[in-house]
């Protein structure tokens, strides 16, 4: 594919900048159109970034169907995740999609049948594993050290940070503190150990903060969790231990941490970690290898990479090869499939107060 990219925005809102900022960076891509169902928004933020050329829409639908587009970015609201990756597969479009997946399992098995039929990438926007120090991690794992991995604790928190907008609104968002962070942290543990399947969760949510207007000043409409904690059992034994909060009266949740049979794994958080981000999106404290010498227990500090990468400038790059270089998705449906699995999973065992079983159908794929 000699010929320029021709790249549409679904969901003009924040995290649409970042895209837009990234394709702009690049030579071969051009953004010929965005679409928001806010009257005028997709203009407004189109023109921001000189795009004036560009074609606006407030709605997906059309702008999916204009001629000569090959592929979209979208941004929208998680419920209209799959609704917005579903036309546009079936218009013959390309889709990197933000976080997380979708809603629902059904959802996600319409969004696979969609990619399938299409012959098209739909990629999972997991920015995050383009870390250098996520990627040590999964070195680490992959080069055997720790012998076989059976538990893993995973998560992340603010003491203070519950976000506002569209991100507390059930109704748009689904999740609270999952869906905004907890999916980053699951996605860190399964693609650190090899992404295996996993088979039941029991799981506990609560928005005593978000509720509460003494620590939020929107509570009136908050509707989603701020504090999650689940586990997770997978196949071949592995038990995942998941913390995760927006607010609480703690400093923080967990570390991260990887044990296996011959050594253990600990990523601590930094000593002053930023409010919107952690071990989740990789940034690491330290990385400490616990293992034994002549039957002695040792501790070996790992270096952390130096390079610096920026993620989402990463993640769409990877978007725009695969497409051009015919590749597969580079974050693919057939792993976070177990992601939003898992999601599903603990939205119903919280709200039944019961283990739930996970059964995905062999054939999906």
């Amino acid at each position: 594919m000699d010929k320029k990219l021709r790249i549409g925005i679904i969901g003009t809102g924040g995290i649409s900048q970042v895209h837009i900022k990234a394709y702009q960076s690049f030579n071969d891509v051009e953004i010929v159109a965005g679409a928001d169902i806010i009257p005028g928004k997709a203009r407004k933020v189109l023109d921001k970034f000189g795009l004036t050329e560009a074609k606006d829409f407030d709605n997906h639908q059309d702008l999916c169907n204009m001629k000569g587009i090959d592929a979209v970015s979208i941004c929208t609201y998680n419920s209209q995740h799959a609704v917005c990756a579903i036309d546009a597969l079936n218009a013959g479009l390309h889709v990197l999609l933000e976080k997380p997946m979708c809603v629902t399992m059904d959802e996600a098995y319409e969004m696979i049948k969609a990619e399938k039929k299409s012959g098209k990438i739909l990629s999972i926007g997991f920015q995050p594993r383009y870390n250098p120090n996520c990627k040590k991690i999964k070195q680490i794992v992959s080069s055997g050290t720790l012998g076989k991995v059976y538990y893993v604790q995973t998560g992340g928190s603010r003491r203070r940070g519950i976000p506002g907008s569209t991100f507390i609104d059930k109704d748009k968002a689904a999740f609270g503190a999952i869906g905004d962070l907890g999916c980053y942290s699951i996605d860190l543990a399964m693609n650190s150990i090899g992404h295996p399947k996993p088979l039941t969760v029991s799981a506990y949510t609560s928005d005593y903060f978000g509720k509460n207007p003494k620590y939020y000043p929107e509570s009136e409409r908050f509707s989603v969790d701020d504090f999650s904690v689940a586990l997770i059992r997978f196949e071949n034994d592995i038990v995942m231990d998941y913390r995760m909060a927006w607010a609480m009266h703690m400093d923080k949740c967990s570390d991260f941490i990887i044990l296996g049979t011959d050594a253990g794994l600990k990523v601590t958080t930094p000593d002053k970690p930023p409010l919107w981000g952690s071990i989740i999106d990789g940034n690491f404290g330290h990385i400490y290898l616990m293992h034994d010498v002549c039957n002695e227990p040792v501790t070996t500090e790992i270096s952390l990479p130096r390079e610096q990468v920026n993620q989402f400038d990463a993640k769409i790059r990877d978007f725009v090869d695969a497409i051009k270089e015919n590749r597969p998705a580079p974050i693919p449906t057939k792993e976070i499939i177990y992601n939003q699995a898992i999601i599903d999973a603990m939205i119903r065992s919280a709200k039944e107060r019961r283990e739930i079983k996970i059964d995905i159908p062999s054939n999906i794929f």
